[in-house]
This record gives C-alpha cells, structure tokens and sequence, in this order.
C-alpha cells in the first residue's frame, strides 16, 4: 500500500506539472478556485480532530517554516466539519477530505486536480478507524505536504508565466544567457555586466532577489565558506536605507541568555531540478549600519556553457507582515530558469 501510494504522488506529480499552464488558460471554463496561497480547507469530523490523527494532521500540515527564523505554519488550515463541506468551501484552491468509515478495508489517500475548480489540488484520505488512518498519515505526511505544495509551487510559476516581463526576460538572457519568466509585478532595481537586482517593493515590505555570476573555478567555487564570500560582495551593492548602510549575511546571533553571541553559518545543501543540480543556502541577511534584516534562500549552480558559478538569491523584509507567501514566492523563481534554451531559440525571440 506505502508503494501504491509513492506510486501514485509521482504520477501526481508528473500530471500536475503538465496541467499547471493549461489550468490557468482555462479559468473561464469552469469554476475560479477561491482562497489564498498556502491556505487549505480541512474536511475532519470532530471526533477524528481531537484524536492522534487530529495530532498528526496537525504535525505535518502546520509544522514551522524551516526557512523563516520565527514561527509561520507550513499551510493556514480551516477545518471544516463534513456537514458544512459545500457551495463554496468546494471551490476551494487545496482541499484535504478526511473520511473515517468501517467500509473500507484499509487506509489509503487518494490526489486529484480540478475537481469543483481550477487550478484546485484535491486530497481525500480515508481508512476504516482512525487509529490506521492516523498511522497512515504518519507514514505519509511528508508526501501529502509535498503534494500541496508543489501544486502551489506551480501556479506561481504559471502566473510568472502568464504574466511574465518582457524587458525583464531579454535583461537576464543578456546577462546571464539563460532564460527566465518573471512576473512584471517585480522592476528592475540596478544591473551591472555580473549581476541585476529586482525586487517587488510594498509599504511595509520588501521582496526581492539578485542574481549574479563570477568564474568557476572548481569545487572549491562551491564551498559554504565561499558562496557566503560571494554573497556578501555582491550584497554590498544592495544600499540600505541610510548613506553608507548596505546589505550584509549574518555570521552570529543571540545565544539563549540574549547577552552574548554565537557564530552562525546559513544552512547548505544540495538538490536537482530537473537535471540542473544546485546549492540551497538558507540564512539571514541584515544591513550592516542600520536596524533592518529577514530571512534569505539562494540557489546556486554553474552555467557549463559559459563556466560561470550562478546564484539567484531571494530575500524578504516583512517586519509587520508574515513572510511565508513572500519567501515561498521567490523560491519558485528557480524552476523557471532554463539552462537548455540555444542561442538559435535565443535569436529567434530577438
């Protein structure tokens, strides 16, 4: 059954991926899914919320967001009781029915796409007895996470897609010979021959990203002590709000007693989109002569077309707003570059 279900998360994946574009083409054919990103309707009964699958629901679906430094839940769950799961509460962008019943035989969890909207991720986990199902979900959890999030995931990128910026677009493929949808929500803040900031600016916050390209020389390019030296030379030409104050990454923060400080390294690790490999820097950034910092994700690789270390790196500044939307926003900026695009492709668009 584990096998069954694995099995079925991959097609899920696969089928997700290739419908992302065609959802969003479609909206005026069916209903418009309602709700905001990472915000999900929990169909449970009361007596399975109160129980150990209530618990473990709980654990995965509004488990911390590893990359912000305070608390935010992985997903904003409303739990609905199954008698008020209706008009439009169906609509909805995720959905997670939970049905506990003796006829079934045993625990399983099921994933569909545009069932009463689009583009709307449709997940039903059912079992016999709460106590299977709950053991179930514990063996899953992760798997159902990943489901919902990917399905966020991809209608970012297809909104980027939809709506993405011309300007913006020729800029990085000149720049970096790759080519990249971008949202025209976000402008162009500075570029040089190695590296362009653009960030999305609000009253209150900021969210932005930089990319930028240096030679490869090595595995030695690649090293956690060298990307955080990258990183800080090109994040000095981020200015701050005060003359002289600029962009900076952490190296130490508060110990527990809050009255000195201890060392502190962003988090390093590696992962593959696609057939691209890259390097996933999660840390904290500040602004070195003024009060002002937030959470920072960069994805690092090398362009063996051009033997050059790439980095896109996303940051946030929220103080009074939660950054999770924002952050998860960024992140998918990196499932839209495309290192596969010839300069024949690149012409041609010219």
């Amino acid at each position: 059954m584990k096998r069954f279900f694995v099995n079925t998360l991959l097609v899920a994946f696969a089928a997700i991926t290739m419908s992302a574009c065609k959802s969003f083409n479609t909206l005026s054919s069916g209903e418009t899914a309602q709700g905001r990103p990472y915000e999900l309707i929990l169909v449970c009964g009361q007596p399975q919320w109160q129980s150990e699958l209530g618990d473990t629901l709980r654990y995965f679906l509004q488990q911390p967001v590893a990359e912000l430094p305070t608390y935010e839940p992985m997903f904003d769950v409303m739990r609905i009781m199954p008698n008020n799961f209706k008009s439009l509460t169906k609509t909805h962008r995720n959905i997670v029915v939970v049905n506990v019943d003796k006829e079934f035989t045993e625990p399983s969890i099921s994933v569909r796409y545009n069932v009463t909207a689009k583009p709307q991720v449709f997940v039903t986990i059912k079992g016999p007895d709460t106590e299977s199902v709950a053991a179930y979900v514990g063996e899953n959890g992760n798997n159902i996470v990943q489901v919902l999030e990917k399905a966020e995931r991809d209608r970012t990128i297809a909104y980027a897609q939809r709506y993405a910026s011309q300007p913006l677009k020729e800029l990085i493929r000149n720049t970096f010979g790759v080519e990249m949808n971008i949202s025209d929500d976000y402008k162009l803040r500075t570029q040089s021959p190695d590296m362009v900031w653009i960030s999305q600016e609000f009253p209150t916050a900021s969210q932005g990203f930089f990319i930028y390209k240096y030679p490869y020389e090595g595995e030695q390019s690649l090293s956690a002590k060298a990307l955080v030296k990258a990183r800080n030379r090109f994040a000095s030409r981020i200015p701050g709000p005060k003359e002289g104050s600029y962009m900076t990454t952490v190296n130490k923060i508060p110990d527990e007693t809050g009255l000195e400080y201890i060392p502190y390294t962003p988090e390093y690790r590696t992962m593959r989109i696609g057939s691209q490999p890259w390097i996933e820097m999660v840390g904290l950034w500040d602004v070195e002569n003024y009060f002002m910092g937030g959470p920072y994700v960069s994805y690092t690789t090398v362009n063996s077309r051009t033997n050059e270390v790439i980095t896109i790196d996303c940051y946030v500044y929220s103080p009074k707003v939660e950054k999770r939307n924002m952050l998860r926003e960024l992140q998918a900026l990196v499932h839209l570059i495309d290192f596969n695009a010839t300069d024949t492709d690149m012409a041609a668009e010219q």
